[in-house]
């Protein structure tokens, strides 16, 4: 009697998890969905502010400040990219990529830095700081992905490989 219950409990433990599983395949997707509207919009701003720089004022003549907006807006679509792929890479694989999420950040950073006007001594020692910290991890993701050892045409024979006399 207590097998049945235990079957059954098994039974609705799994059919939980594949309504979970759909749920959050589901709320991926709308993300999705969402980020691509975003981008969008994000991309006919890009756009119009290309558009309007070039075509007001001073003909073919962007501002300074005009340049900042347009590499600011240009960033945070690339960010959007990358947030895209990752959530894509996600739906495909079941994993996330760190080195991906990493590399969102940095380009975040950098448009931060671009877009900064002044800043206090100790905002640049922290935005110092996160960039080097994240460049760090980065270094350490790429570092451990690569092979452990040199390709055999690199390095001397290895002593699995040695030739008899």
């Amino acid at each position: 009697m207590l097998s049945i219950y235990f079957y059954m409990g098994l039974q609705d433990d799994l059919r939980m998890r594949r309504w979970l599983e759909l749920f959050e395949r589901f709320t991926y997707i709308v993300l999705m969905a969402f980020l691509v509207v975003v981008l969008l919009f994000a991309l006919f701003e890009l756009g119009w502010l290309l558009f309007a720089g070039l075509f007001e004022g001073p003909l073919y003549r962007l501002t300074s400040q005009k340049l900042f907006d347009l590499f600011g807006y240009f960033l945070l679509i690339l960010i959007g990219l990358e947030l895209l792929e990752t959530i894509k890479a996600y739906l495909e694989r079941r994993e996330f990529h760190v080195e991906i999420i990493i590399l969102v950040a940095i380009i975040a950073i950098a448009r931060k830095v671009i877009l900064l006007g002044s800043a206090t001594a100790g905002e640049l020692i922290g935005i110092a700081l996160i960039i080097i910290a994240l460049c760090g991890g980065y270094y350490l993701i790429r570092r451990a992905g690569m092979p452990h050892s040199l390709p055999p045409d690199n390095h001397g024979p290895s002593p699995e490989r040695r030739e008899e006399p």
